[in-house]
């Protein structure tokens, strides 16, 4: 079993806070020393009381799910023979009320763009099954209830 940390903190500053108006930027650290700017999504709460520059929830979601898939898809690769030369995700987040009706990220598409070397360029078929055990294997993939797919265009 692994364990993993991050720290999250807050401050209130000067804000009056129980009218519901006070600053949601705030930090993640993580123990190999990075710390992350962070806010609620301004899609949630309106800038000035959300800091557009910092990483959302809902954004880390969605990164976390990319990540993961694309670490293990550069693994298997390797493992086969085949050379990544570069790896290009735009991932989308869909945020829409779930069966229950509350807000979930019901759906998220992965959309990786691969680029290998000219001497092994896996089929299309080979391609499909690099993906499809990448996305099995993904640990973060494998905790949630959100519909993953991946669309390698």
């Amino acid at each position: 079993m692994s364990e993993y940390s991050a720290t999250v903190s807050w401050q209130r500053g000067d804000a009056r806070f129980v009218d519901n108006r006070y600053n949601r930027a705030h930090e993640w650290r993580f123990d190999g020393g990075t710390i992350v700017p962070a806010s609620s999504s301004p899609h949630s709460v309106p800038v000035p009381l959300s800091d557009a520059r910092g990483v959302d929830p809902e954004e880390a979601f969605v990164a976390a799910l990319s990540s993961c898939h694309m670490l293990w898809f550069l693994s298997i690769a390797a493992k086969r023979g085949f050379v990544v030369e570069s790896y290009v995700d735009d991932a989308i987040g869909h945020l829409e009320k779930n069966d229950e009706g509350r807000l979930a990220m019901t759906r998220v598409s992965l959309r990786p763009a691969v680029r290998f070397s000219a001497e092994t360029v896996p089929d299309g078929g080979q391609l499909r099954e690099l993906h499809d055990r990448a996305h099995h294997e993904c640990y973060i993939a494998n905790s949630v209830r959100t519909v993953v797919t991946v669309d390698p265009g």
